[in-house]
């Protein structure tokens, strides 16, 4: 049998060496899931764009298409002027269409950035969460190798911090 007496700090290091892990566990994973956010989004505002820019095109054939009419109408003889502007005006309807179309898709690029930008900061506070979770988690196994309490306190600071992280993972109170 053994001489040495388990010191009871060390069922303390235990436990709280656990209660770090999982929060470091649970801050990779969301971590994890706020940079597959980042990622969507950005691919979603990226397509939006490509379409805004697909409807810029076409609304610029019909402005262009307006300004040729424009010319045929005031070079036109009087009797084909009447059926020029209702083509310019079927023309111009067309081209505000486009305009208002790329209006609406131009909110959505900018939703998808938002969300973008929303869950970098998530992932940000996460992954600094999951950094110093693990700092505390292997000074925890340091302190308990070596039996010091120093190294366990010291552990014990740096979860601390880890931990404001992760919850700021969630409510994002700390300025970024």
């Amino acid at each position: 049998m053994s001489d040495d007496k388990k010191e009871p700090w060390l069922n303390l290091l235990a436990l709280t060496t656990v209660m770090l892990a999982v929060c470091a566990t649970l801050a990779t994973f969301k971590g994890g899931g706020h940079s597959t956010r980042t990622v969507l989004s950005q691919s979603q505002a990226s397509d939006q764009w490509a379409y805004y820019q697909a409807k810029g095109i076409k609304g610029n054939l019909y402005e262009l298409e307006a300004l040729r009419l424009k010319r045929e109408i005031a070079l036109a003889p009087k009797p084909a002027v009447a059926l020029l502007e209702q083509s310019l005006a079927d023309v111009e309807r067309k081209a505000a269409k486009y305009d208002a179309e790329k209006a609406e898709i131009q909110k959505e690029a900018r939703r998808f950035e938002d969300a973008k930008a929303d869950a970098q900061k998530h992932g940000a506070a996460f992954g600094l969460a999951v950094i110093f979770l693990q700092i505390a988690i292997l000074l925890s196994s340091i302190a308990a190798l070596l039996k010091q309490k120093p190294v366990y306190w010291l552990g014990l600071a740096v979860g601390a911090v880890g931990i404001v992280y992760f919850l700021n993972g969630f409510l994002l109170f700390l300025p970024a």
